[in-house]
């Protein structure tokens, strides 16, 4: 399940990657649209909010279509730092971000470093070498990967790759839906 960013909606180029290699490797995948872009709204809304949307869309899928099924959660940016905060919430098995935004740009003083240790399943976290939100550092349980871009992470091929990769090596395919 992935969510998108706070200024875009699922069909931005990096979940689309990360859905194809999921969808390539046998698992479901459900993108998730937050309640303020369905509306029509830009802005999002505050966090409390989005935690409970997205947790609450995960929760019904669960009890519906993906019943039974282990669940990687992530997303782009802002759905990155929703996903990481609900981990434990939704009884993910992994977490997936793509262009986790570590700091606001030029602010590393106001770091979100947190939400990611928060997190004790394995997490990927795929960046752009040139992102102005930052890279977080790598740890036991989360890896990072760099590619060529900024923050909107617009090579699809490059993610699906990373994504593809990832899910080998901590052997999910098969195990979730």
């Amino acid at each position: 399940m992935l969510g998108h960013g706070a200024g875009g909606g699922i069909e931005s180029p990096d979940l689309l990657g990360a859905a194809e290699a999921a969808g390539l490797a046998g698992l479901s995948v459900a993108l998730i649209e937050q309640p303020y872009r369905v509306a029509g709204r830009r802005s999002p809304a505050p966090a409390g909010q989005l935690d409970a949307a997205w947790s609450s869309a995960v929760r019904k899928l669960r009890e519906g279509p993906l019943s039974g099924l282990s669940v990687v959660t992530g997303g782009r940016s802002s759905g990155a730092r929703v996903a990481c905060r609900t981990a434990a919430e939704t009884n993910s098995v992994a977490v997936v971000c793509l262009a986790f935004p570590l700091h606001p740009p030029g602010r590393p003083e106001k770091s979100r470093l947190g939400e990611l240790e928060a997190v004790s399943l394995p997490t990927l976290v795929v960046q752009g070498v040139s992102d102005p939100f930052g890279t977080p550092p790598p740890s036991s349980n989360r890896t990072v990967v760099r590619i060529p871009g900024t923050h909107s992470l617009r090579d699809r091929a490059a993610v699906a790759a990373v994504v593809s990769g990832w899910l080998r090596m901590i052997e999910l395919v098969g195990q979730a839906g």
